[in-house]
C-alpha cells in the first residue's frame, strides 16, 4: 500500500522540510567547500541528524553562516514524525496547528462559516485540536522560563536559546559553547539542573512529568472533571 503512505500528510510534510533545508543549506554553504557534492553531503547529514534528533555531526557547523544555522534551530523545534521517538514538537502536531490557524483566520474572515479541520480527510476531533494548543503553550512557556534562568550565566543569547532547544528537544548539541565540539561543562550547576529537568520533561513529552507534580486531591478533582464532560 505504497500510495496509500505517500497521501499522508504528515508524511509529505516531514519530506517537504527535510528537502527544501538541504537545498537551501547547500545554497547558502556552497562556498565553503571545494564541490558542491561535499556541501550537500553535509548539509543533508546535518538536516537529518538534527530534524530527527539523533545528535550526530560531521561538520562544525556552528561555522556556517547564519542562515543556515537558523534553518538548523528550526528543525531543532520541528522534530520528526509523530510515531517516533524523536524529540521536538513533532510534524504532526505543527500540522494541526497550522491548519487550525488557517481556520481560525478563514472564521475571521467569515465569520458565520462552520469549518472542520481534516487530515487526510478525516475530521479532526476538537478535543485533539485543544490537546496541541495546550501542548503548545506549555511548550512556550517551559521553553521561555528555562531561557530566563539560564541567562544569569553570562552567556550569549544565541549560546542560551540553542542549549535549551538542544536540551529540551533532546536534540543534543547546540551552537556556541555547546556547539558541535563543545559542551555544556561550562554552565553552572543551576542551568545544568535546567537542563536536566528539560531533557526529562521533553523525552516524556511534558506532560507525563508535570502530572506528577499536581496533588492527589487535585488529580482526583481533574479526573472526576473530565469524566463529567466525556458524559455530556
Amino acid at each position: 500500500q505504497f500510495r496509500s503512505v505517500i497521501r499522508d500528510e504528515e508524511l509529505r510534510l516531514y519530506f517537504c522540510i527535510v528537502t527544501i533545508s538541504i537545498a537551501l543549506i547547500t545554497w547558502n554553504i556552497a562556498d565553503m567547500y571545494s564541490t558542491l557534492g561535499e556541501g550537500l553531503r553535509h548539509a543533508a547529514f546535518q538536516v537529518a541528524s538534527i530534524i530527527s534528533t539523533t545528535g550526530y555531526s560531521t561538520v562544525d557547523f556552528d561555522l556556517w553562516p547564519t542562515f543556515s544555522k537558523g534553518i538548523l534551530t528550526i528543525l531543532m523545534i520541528t522534530g520528526a514524525c509523530a510515531g517516533s521517538t524523536c524529540g521536538g514538537m513533532k510534524c504532526a502536531r505543527i500540522l494541526l496547528l497550522f491548519k487550525g490557524l488557517r481556520r481560525n483566520i478563514r472564521q475571521m474572515v467569515h465569520p458565520n462559516r462552520v469549518e472542520v479541520v481534516r487530515v487526510n480527510g478525516k475530521a479532526v476531533d476538537e478535543k485533539v485540536m485543544s490537546g496541541v494548543n495546550g501542548y503548545l503553550s506549555a511548550y512556550v512557556l517551559i521553553l521561555f522560563l528555562s531561557f530566563v534562568v539560564i541567562c544569569f550565566d553570562g552567556f550569549s543569547i544565541g549560546t542560551n536559546f540553542s542549549a535549551i532547544l538542544a536540551c529540551f528537544n533532546n536534540i543534543g548539541p547546540g551552537f556556541g559553547i555547546c556547539g558541535a565540539t563543545g559542551n555544556f561543562s561550562t554552565f553552572s550547576d543551576l542551568s545544568k539542573t535546567v537542563f536536566i529537568a528539560d531533557m526529562l520533561l521533553g523525552r516524556l513529552e511534558l506532560f507525563p512529568l508535570i502530572c506528577l507534580f499536581i496533588p492527589p486531591r487535585n488529580r482526583a478533582k481533574l479526573t472526576l472533571f473530565g469524566k463529567e464532560l466525556r458524559k455530556k
